[in-house]
């Protein structure tokens, strides 16, 4: 009787290369299983905590996910409209407005920029921009804006100091010591202020300051200061005379001290000179009104005086010397103007 035999098995070469692939397959799963148990265990937490943190970072990615969405929605912004309503409806809102740190700008520049903010619901304020809003003004060096529930919005302001005055022709302004302009000012505002003058002056207030203090006796005599020619000062005191210092911030200074030193000890200020010119080093030209009129005068009171006592000798001829030098002309140009 025939028999049928099957050949469904496997050969000897495949079952080989089977048990091959699964030899490597272990040895590759027996590698990476020791490689992340030791990645593992040099990780300064115990599995029970790894076990945790992966939960917490699974959990806080679908809340981020769920904070995106709602936020494409609109939701946060729903909310927030509901809480301002619901805090303006509990008195929350800007009813008083208190300033505070104002003594000599005009509060109601102030008021000005802050009223509008009144009815607005504390919790819908920008403070940052009302406070950028009052830096605008001139006389706010600084300010800070605070809420004071449930209904006052206070600013406290830090006020610039007038330091001087410019003049501009016949107007007065106030500054401030880095130059910065506060307001215009009638001229019996100015009064007993040191008033600057010149092209360009706002920015040479720190020199000046730093100048002035090379020589403190003469800084509190200084009325007035004229920066001329955008390279040196003009000095006026309060007993109208006038300074001139040569330019350079180290020669200038130099300069005002030996003005100093020599006012020190000849008494100059207040006395008849009315112009001190300190341009040229180690000199000093003084202008003393009416010296040149006085210097002509006795000029000619000397040549009277000489034509007189010769007058005996020449007869008319000296006579008529006399009378033309008493009228300033010499006896020369007197013949020549009567030929």
């Amino acid at each position: 009787m025939a028999q049928t035999i099957r050949r469904g098995g496997k050969g000897v070469r495949r079952a080989a290369a089977a048990r091959t692939t699964q030899k490597r397959v272990a040895t590759a799963r027996k590698q990476t299983g020791n490689i992340v148990g030791q990645a593992v265990r040099w990780l300064p937490f115990s599995d029970e905590t790894l076990h945790r943190m992966l939960i917490f970072a699974i959990v806080g990615g679908v809340l981020g996910a769920v904070a995106i969405a709602a936020d494409l929605a609109g939701v946060p912004g729903m909310a927030e409209n509901e809480v301002a309503i619901i805090a303006g409806h509990a008195g929350f809102k800007v009813k008083r407005v208190e300033v505070r740190g104002v003594n000599r700008m005009n509060e109601l520049a102030i008021y000005e920029k802050v009223l509008g903010q009144r009815d607005q619901v504390m919790s819908r304020l920008d403070l940052a921009a009302l406070r950028t809003d009052l830096l605008t003004l001139p006389w706010v060096k600084d300010a800070r804006v605070s809420r004071q529930l449930p209904d006052t919005l206070v600013v406290d302001v830090v006020e610039r100091s007038p330091h001087a005055v410019l003049r501009d022709g016949k107007q007065f302004v106030l500054i401030d010591e880095t130059g910065h302009t506060l307001e215009a000012v009638p001229s019996s505002r100015a009064r007993g202020m040191l008033v600057l003058a010149g092209t360009g002056v706002e920015s040479q207030v720190g020199a000046l300051d730093k100048l002035l203090e090379a020589a403190p006796a003469i800084k509190t005599q200084v009325a007035d200061a004229e920066w001329v020619g955008n390279r040196r000062w003009n000095l006026t005191f309060k007993t109208g005379q006038v300074l001139a210092l040569p330019e350079g911030d180290d020669e200038s200074a130099a300069a005002l001290l030996s003005f100093a030193r020599m006012d020190g000890v000849d008494r100059l200020l207040g006395g008849k000179v009315a112009a001190f010119d300190m341009r040229v080093a180690d000199r000093i030209y003084l202008r003393i009104p009416g010296h040149a009129e006085a210097v002509v005068a006795d000029a000619k009171a000397a040549a009277v005086a000489r034509a007189t006592h010769a007058n005996g000798a020449d007869g008319p001829a000296r006579s008529t010397a006399v009378k033309t030098a008493a009228k300033g002309v010499t006896p020369h140009a007197a013949a020549t103007a009567h030929d």
